[in-house]
């Protein structure tokens, strides 16, 4: 197909999917139209959610307690909660609830919402569970460290010693304590799922928008919740469209029938970021994107494996070349940025060195495995550029792609050998949350599903390391503190970690002039609520 019949082609597409025989119809005005890639959306349950595209809807359908300021991460907002109070001993947290909001259905929301959402969590067990888990709670305490001891008062008693200020930072930045219409979900209960089935595709809220309809891989609308207990959104709806191809995404918010793009090429960002009318937000974010090995797999679970793997990656290349708006150079777990983080240990490219430790491995010819990969950009031209280098040592990795329940599925279910991907929380102001995501490992065990951990998806344990962060945590004294974080991440390297960070995300999305009040956040957390659109030109 020649250029001119592939732009006929995209135009006729565009007017089908708006619905319309104008292929530059504009958007409406009291309606937020947004263009992304929805391969990794899978659910909406704020419990089972994955990804941050997901996060970025349920925070706009549901409320949690606090809020991080986007400005300033470390700055918590009141929502839910119109204050809270740490207790003398650090143990135990009190929020005290506004008493005016109502859940998408009518019914009043209350502490006892709170607290069988957060009952909920531990119960299920599944994605968003992780963080809770690590500090402390279980399925069998949660009943007992959460409670209401009225209408407008949750109590959150901490099971282990822990920093109160990151549980705080916890709540606002993941999302996942979205607060749940308890009697709404209860029946909808399917031999005691509490409601997961029924929630995958529907919501129980009170945040500023309402679910209208999600039809996978195509289609999302979020209409106004009129009753918001803050002032009404100024969009009367949101729709979400799914794109596969960056090029539709930019013929189409050139021509003003998106009004924002996600997922978009690195080529066509650049290109975009020429036109008058369009303005490319860039926010670095603390997720990594990384390579990523199963110590489960005999030749992986060899140090000497692992390290090859590390000088098998060409990261100065990679960056370069392929991650401009998508990430730049970082190779700590710790984001960047932060008083506690190494500078990079400076990896590079060397061939030799990994055919040397591949030769004292045991394996001088190298062997045959597979690497997973997201079938989107840039985690597909990543995997492509490491298996190209792992095959001058000898390594040949068969390239399988698929999506993000096919490729993520098989890490949480520890059944994959190498994987490109792009994870850890780095969500929280704190240190912690990025080690928590990507090194700390409790229990190793497959009972224990610690599935939002990376460090449990590759099998990667060491118990002195996990003993230093926990201790790292609870150090008062701030330089003493910056110490510790330190020595983890030097241990943590000496240990040839399972894996390989590459760079860190930087998220970029395309805004059409006209809308106003959009701001991305850096914990993908991004409201839509204040969001708005003038006449703008054409």
């Amino acid at each position: 197909m020649n250029k001119n019949s592939l732009t006929r082609a995209c135009l006729l597409a565009l007017s089908l999917m708006m619905g319309s025989g104008a292929a530059y119809a504009k958007t409406p005005p009291d309606q937020l139209i947004i263009g992304m890639n929805m391969n990794n959306l899978l659910t909406l349950d704020p419990a089972a959610m994955t990804g941050n595209e997901v996060v970025g809807i349920v925070v706009n359908l549901y409320d949690s307690l606090v809020e991080l300021d986007p400005n300033q991460l470390t700055n918590v907002r009141p929502a839910l909660a119109k204050r809270w109070e740490i207790a003398p001993d650090r143990k135990t947290l009190t929020f005290h609830l506004r008493d005016d909001v109502k859940f998408h259905s009518g019914n009043p929301l209350t502490a006892q919402d709170v607290v069988w959402s957060m009952r909920r969590l531990l119960h299920l067990n599944l994605a968003q569970a992780s963080v809770w888990k690590s500090y402390g709670f279980s399925k069998k305490n949660i009943d007992q460290q959460v409670s209401a001891p009225d209408d407008y008062t949750v109590k959150i008693v901490l099971p282990k010693a822990n920093d109160p200020q990151l549980v705080i930072y916890s709540l606002g930045a993941l999302g996942n304590l979205g607060v749940l219409d308890s009697k709404t979900v209860q029946t909808h209960e399917v031999n005691n799922d509490w409601g997961n089935r029924w929630l995958t595709t529907n919501e129980a809220g009170s945040g500023p928008f309402m679910l209208d309809t999600w039809q996978a891989k195509d289609v999302l609308r979020m209409q106004r919740n009129p009753h918001y207990w803050r002032e009404q959104p100024k969009m009367n709806r949101i729709v979400l469209r799914h794109f596969q191809e960056s090029q539709t995404l930019r013929l189409m918010i050139e021509k003003g029938d998106l009004d924002i793009a996600n997922n978009m090429a690195v080529s066509d960002i650049n290109a975009l970021r020429k036109d008058p009318n369009l303005t490319v937000e860039a926010v670095q974010k603390g997720t990594v994107y990384y390579v990523a090995m199963s110590m489960k797999e005999a030749h992986f679970a060899n140090p000497k494996v692992r390290e090859a793997v590390r000088y098998l990656i060409d990261y100065q290349g990679i960056n370069k070349a392929l991650m401009p708006g998508y990430g730049v150079l970082h190779q700590r777990p710790i984001k960047a940025g932060m008083p506690s983080t190494l500078p990079d240990p400076g990896y590079k490219l060397d061939i030799p060195r990994a055919k040397k430790l591949l030769a004292e491995a045991g394996y001088p010819d190298g062997f045959d495995t597979t690497l997973r990969v997201l079938a989107d950009q840039p985690f597909l031209n990543i995997a492509i550029a490491v298996q190209s280098t792992l095959m001058q040592a000898g390594i040949n990795a068969k390239i399988i792609t698929g999506t993000g329940n096919q490729i993520y599925g098989a890490m949480r279910e520890r059944k994959f050998d190498l994987l490109v991907g792009r994870g850890g929380s780095g969500v929280e102001p704190h240190p912690h949350s990025s080690l928590r995501a990507l090194v700390y490992n409790p229990d190793n065990s497959d009972e224990a599903r610690l599935t939002n951990f990376q460090g449990w998806r590759t099998s990667f344990y060491d118990k002195p390391l996990n003993e230093m962060i926990d201790k790292a945590l609870l150090e008062r004294d701030p330089k003493q503190q910056i110490v510790d974080y330190q020595q983890i991440q030097v241990r943590y390297d000496e240990l040839i970690p399972a894996m390989i960070p590459l760079s860190q995300m930087v998220d970029s999305v395309v805004v059409r002039n006209e809308v106003k009040n959009f701001q991305s956040h850096p914990s993908a957390t991004t409201f839509l609520r204040e969001v708005y659109k003038t006449g703008g030109d054409k």
